[in-house]
């Protein structure tokens, strides 16, 4: 009889999300490593990341020893009650798909810590073993994302939803070494794992370059992906811009709940010199890659940014591109120590920002080495060797009840 493994990952390929990438990678990973013996359910939600970026996708499919079930969920704007609605759907779904199941182990990859707690809630249901990965960290980020009274007794609910949800799996991955220092210390009887993002097969090797449209003469700047409170653009990019008037063109690829916000700070500050352009299919990304000199990366000041390690940075390395970065903490000792021809400034910092630029070589670089240590497809070989292990365990465990039952 196959052993049945259950993944729950709120985005899915074709949605336009790093945890999307990241769970298509672990399942096929899985079916590679797992080979007849497995069968993998995947739950996940229809696309619905970006409202401007619709792949059209059928809610159940089966390809062999997989099968995808995708549930309709509200839209939403990137908003806290938005998210809940929306979650809440997830969550309903999930629930009710898998209520006459069996499954010996449930994964589920979270960057919202409620997700990781569904799977929780379903390995306590089904009885079987629990592989979390981590992609976030909500407690951490609570206390400066909400005013003061109500960030402090949501850290204190969330907290405690954390410890119940982390104390039911058999095995906890974390995407950051920079989330090593926090559950250690909240957690230290227990041992985690890490297994960071890397880079994609797709952006090797860099296919031609497309047609610019920034005025000649002009470096090109870059930036993709979300365009939310995280990323923290509309802090930077507008007076950046003003101030790099005449010497830089700005192109910025995405969507997300700042977009708004950016947009109108443009206009405010009169800028120019930055073209807004909607989230396109990771495959045409390549030639925008090919066309920049310089890829632009932000993140916003908050504490709990000091921890993370952009999946974005490990597509950018994998170009050769200079890559210009506000980052602080963790991500920037990442970026100074293993990827070349970087520069970092403060964020937030317009000063900084150009000071950076002013020190960053403009030519294009070779990171072969960068690129086989993080290659997206050993890293996921591994994580995928470790949830089988957990798999193995709950064989192991069942053989042993089986013969202290009388």
């Amino acid at each position: 009889m196959k052993r049945r493994i259950l993944l729950l990952s709120y985005y899915f390929e074709p949605d336009l999300s790093a945890g999307s990438f990241r769970a298509e990678a672990l399942v096929k990973a899985l079916l590679e490593e797992g080979g007849d013996d497995i069968q993998i359910d995947v739950v996940t939600t229809l696309p619905n990341r970006y409202r401007s970026f619709r792949a059209r996708t059928s809610r159940s499919e089966k390809h062999g020893a997989l099968r995808i079930r995708r549930i309709a969920v509200p839209t939403h704007q990137g908003g806290v009650i938005d998210q809940t609605r929306s979650f809440l759907a997830y969550a309903r779904g999930v629930l009710r798909i898998t209520r006459r199941e069996h499954y010996d182990l449930v994964v589920a990859t979270s960057s919202r810590l409620m997700t990781a707690t569904l799977g929780a809630i379903v390995a306590r249901r089904q009885r079987a073993s629990l592989y979390l990965d981590i992609r976030d960290i909500l407690v951490d980020a609570l206390p400066e994302l909400l005013p003061k009274t109500f960030g402090r007794l949501a850290t204190l609910l969330f907290s405690r939803i954390e410890r119940w949800t982390i104390q039911k799996a058999t095995q906890v991955n974390l995407i950051s070494p920079g989330f090593l220092s926090y559950f250690t210390s909240r957690y230290p009887a227990r041992a985690f794992t890490v297994h960071t993002n890397g880079v994609d097969d797709l952006f090797l090797p860099m296919v031609s370059s497309e047609e610019s449209s920034a005025p000649p003469g002009l470096m090109q700047v870059l930036y993709a992906g979300n365009i939310g409170e995280g990323q923290g653009l509309h802090h930077v990019l507008p007076a950046l811009a003003k101030r790099l008037e005449g010497e830089a063109y700005f192109r910025v690829v995405g969507a997300g709940s700042a977009h708004g916000r950016l947009a109108r700070a443009l206009s405010r500050h009169d800028v120019h010199n930055v073209e807004l352009l909607p989230p396109i299919k990771r495959s045409d990304l390549v030639s925008l890659y090919q066309s920049a000199d310089v890829l632009f990366l932000h993140l916003n000041r908050n504490r709990a940014f000091r921890r993370v390690l952009p999946s974005k940075l490990f597509e950018y390395a994998a170009t050769g591109k200079p890559i210009w970065a506000g980052v602080s903490g963790y991500p920037a000792e990442f970026v100074e120590q293993k990827i070349i021809n970087t520069a970092i400034f403060r964020p937030c910092d317009v000063e900084s920002a150009v000071a950076a630029l002013r020190r960053l070589n403009l030519s294009s670089v070779c990171r072969s080495g960068f690129v086989a240590i993080y290659s997206r497809r050993s890293i996921q070989k591994e994580m995928a060797s470790d949830v089988l292990g957990a798999l193995d365990q709950h064989r192991s465990e069942n053989c042993l009840s089986a013969k202290k039952a009388p």
